[in-house]
Parts: structure tokens; sequence; C-alpha cells
């Protein structure tokens, strides 16, 4: 009886060790991703021009909104295309960290696993779906990137859900392209267990496209005081809430600039 217990003992620590060393091993893994992800967001934040674009004569307001007076965002791509010609935009959200560059692949697999230079990186990078098209946008936009915990990338995307953000009143996206500077007004944003049906990029009919966007909007848990139509083209931001849920931004084009 005592041989059994002992041998128990050697399977169960065993066991303990080989779980101890896996975990350690991803810990390992995560910090050296995060640490190559933050020397990435500062290299490009030093390389790149983000500057605030007034508005001029060709600024078209498309929808009336609160935020008619906020300026747009205009970026110089000249060094981001040197170091990636798969860069489409620049993306900017008040009271977030996020403020970054993205690209767009021939799918939507290639940057879950590849940081801006491509090289190979769990934390990811935020990229365009591919079906998408930016000059102009299609009807709805839509974004990736991996809500990574330490708030890099899309981490701080969940900020939209807080009465702390939301008592800033700045509920707005800005972006630039190549051809383009946009703002959309947030109308929408909750976390959702994983589906694709908020992803649809293009629609068939008004009717179809009314009945996507009363849905979306139904869904937000928080009340923006913001109203949708099917004259409106939307932008949609795609995260990770948890391991069984999305988080999940909206919002529609209130103003656009060509830029050349």
């Amino acid at each position: 009886m005592k041989r059994w217990k002992f041998i128990l003992a050697i399977v169960i620590l065993i066991i303990f060790l080989g779980v101890f060393s896996f975990s350690l091993y991803h810990i390992i893994l995560w910090y050296q991703d995060n640490q190559k992800t933050n020397q990435q967001i500062e290299k490009l934040q030093d390389m790149v021009q983000v500057n605030e674009a007034k508005d001029t004569m060709t600024t078209e307001m498309l929808d009336s909104s609160r935020y008619y007076n906020v300026d747009l965002l205009s970026v110089d791509f000249t060094n981001l295309l040197n170091e990636n010609e798969e860069v489409v935009g620049w993306i900017q959200i008040p009271n977030t960290n996020i403020n970054y560059p993205f690209v767009q692949h021939s799918d939507n697999s290639y940057y879950l696993r590849r940081s801006f230079d491509q090289s190979y990186n769990n934390a990811g990078w935020l990229f365009l779906d591919y079906r998408n098209r930016l000059d102009p946008i299609d009807m709805n936009t839509v974004i990736y990137a991996h809500g990574r915990v330490d708030g890099t990338m899309f981490g701080s995307l969940k900020n939209a859900l807080t009465d702390e953000w939301m008592m800033q009143e700045q509920y707005y996206i800005k972006i630039s392209t190549l051809s383009y500077n946009y703002l959309f007004e947030i109308f929408s944003a909750y976390h959702i267990k994983t589906t694709n049906d908020y992803l649809i990029t293009n629609f068939s009919s008004n009717q179809e496209y009314q009945k996507f966007l009363d849905k979306i909007k139904r869904r937000s848990m928080v009340s923006f005081d913001t109203t949708v139509s099917t004259q409106n083209k939307i932008l949609t931001l795609s995260t990770c809430y948890n391991n069984q849920e999305k988080m999940v931004v909206h919002g529609k084009l209130v103003k656009q600039e060509k830029r050349y």
C-alpha cells in the first residue's frame, strides 16, 4: 500500500510540474510578445506624423452630429508604407490606447499572429477585413485586433462600457486612410457570445441593411442617443471580450474629406 501511495505521489508531482512548466512557458511567450509589441508601437509613433486636419471647403458633413466641429485626423503614410506596403489606414479613439496604423491582407488570419512589420507575434496587429475597401468605404467596414490584457491593440476597447469612459462624452472614432479622412460617431457598444452576424460588409437591399442596423443598435449596453439609418455607412470594431465572447463597437460615418 505504501508503495502505491509513493507512486501516486510521484505521478501527481510529475503532473503538477508539467502543468507548471507549460504555464510558465506561455507566460514567458506572452511577456516576449508584449515587449515586441510595445517596441513596435513606440517605433511607429516616433516615425509617423499624426496631425489634426481642420475642415476645408471640401469637407463633407454626411449626417447631423454633435461632433461636427471635431477635427479630422490626417496621417503621413510615407514611412509606414516603407515599413509595410499592406498598411491601409490609421485609427484613433479618444480615452483609449487605440492610436495605431492598421493593415489589410488577402485573408483574415495572417495578422492574428503577425506584428505590423510582419514578424511572428501572438499579439497580432490591427487589420481590416479582407472583403472591405476604404476609398470609398463599404456599408460596413470591419477592423479586428486582439484584446490584449495589457491594453494594447484593442485591449482598451472595453473602456466603452465603463461609466468613466461615458463621462468623457467623446464617443467618436477618427480614421485616416491613403485617400480619405473619416470621422465616425459611436452608436453601439456591447459584448456578445462569439458570432459572425455583425460582420456582414454589404447588403442586398435597404430592408436587409435596416434590419441589421436595428439589431446591432438594440444590442448596445450603453445608450448613446444616436440615430442610424440606411443612409449611413458604419464602422465595426471587433475584439475578444473573454474566451467565449466578443467585444464590439459600431460607429456611423458623419464626416469625410478626400485628401488628394
